[in-house]
Parts: C-alpha cells; sequence; structure tokens
C-alpha cells in the first residue's frame, strides 16, 4: 500500500492544496528574481523585432490566470481582453504590472485553498482551454503555461543584458 493510499481524503487534499500553491508561489519568485532588476523600459522592450517584450509576457499570464482561474473559478468577474495583452500601447509601468501579477498569485492560490477533495474533480470548460476538462487539469496546465512563459523571461533577460 502507497504511503499516499494511506492518507484520510483531508490529508490527501491538503498535500495536493499546499503542493500546488507552492508551485505557483514558486513561479512568482521566480519571474520577480529575473525581472525585478529591470528598469522600466528594459521590461518594456523587445529584444528582437519578433516576439513579445517581458512586460506583454507579464500581461499575459496574469490575463491567463485571471480569466481561468479567476473568471471561471474563483467567479470573480474578470473579463479577458487577451489581445490587448500583447499589444497594449500605452501599458502600466513595470510596478503596477508586477502588483497587478502578485495580486493575480494571491488569488490563485486562494482559490487553490478553498478546494475541497470533491472539488478538483468537477467538471470544468472555458473559452480557447479544450484539454482541461476538470478543475485539477486546469490548475495544472495553467501552472505549466506561467513557468513555460517564466522560462521565456529568463532568456529574454538574457538577451537584454547583450545589448
Amino acid at each position: 500500500m502507497s504511503a499516499f493510499r494511506g492518507f484520510h481524503l483531508a490529508e490527501r487534499n491538503e498535500t495536493v492544496a499546499g503542493g500546488l500553491a507552492a508551485y505557483y508561489e514558486y513561479v512568482a519568485a521566480q519571474l520577480h528574481k529575473w525581472v525585478d532588476p529591470l528598469s522600466n523600459e528594459q521590461f518594456w522592450r523587445k529584444p528582437y523585432p519578433y516576439g513579445n517584450s517581458i512586460g506583454h509576457l507579464v500581461l499575459h499570464l496574469t490575463g491567463n490566470l485571471n480569466y481561468y482561474i479567476g473568471a471561471r473559478l474563483a467567479e470573480t468577474g474578470y473579463v479577458r481582453d487577451r489581445e490587448r495583452e500583447f499589444t497594449d500601447k500605452q501599458p502600466p509601468s513595470k510596478e503596477e504590472a508586477l502588483r497587478a501579477f502578485d495580486g493575480t498569485i494571491a488569488m490563485v492560490v486562494a482559490t487553490i485553498r478553498k478546494q475541497t477533495a470533491e472539488d478538483w474533480g468537477k467538471a470544468y470548460t472555458a473559452e480557447r482551454e479544450p484539454e482541461a476538462t476538470d478543475r485539477m487539469q486546469i490548475f495544472i496546465r495553467c501552472a505549466g503555461h506561467a513557468y513555460h512563459h517564466v522560462g521565456q523571461m529568463v532568456y529574454l533577460t538574457r538577451e537584454l543584458a547583450r545589448t
């Protein structure tokens, strides 16, 4: 018998919620490690004519999590403008963008902590997300998506340092 199977349902739920919440906090810490040292100008500069700035990636992660978890699970009422996440011509300052991102991570962690053992398997649907069919899947997919973009930010930060 595995150790995990020996847990009571409540303990198992806390293990899952705690691990998932800690992962989102880790992703946020990694983002800050690479982004905090940048100036506002570097935050919004594209090191290449194609692709995105780090700032627009932060706006994208904020919008992504606010929609898939905030609007769809936490019922925040958030309305997403995905296109604007990448094209906003008058974006907020770096500090404002990071403050919004941090608030979004706090909302995600709070939403994770509110899930009961029965909630993880509840049906889930959202626009542009045909893969996640339950709550556990959307939390995992959003975590992977966020860390993917943090990886891009690491690369872009290194490229900015070369220019």
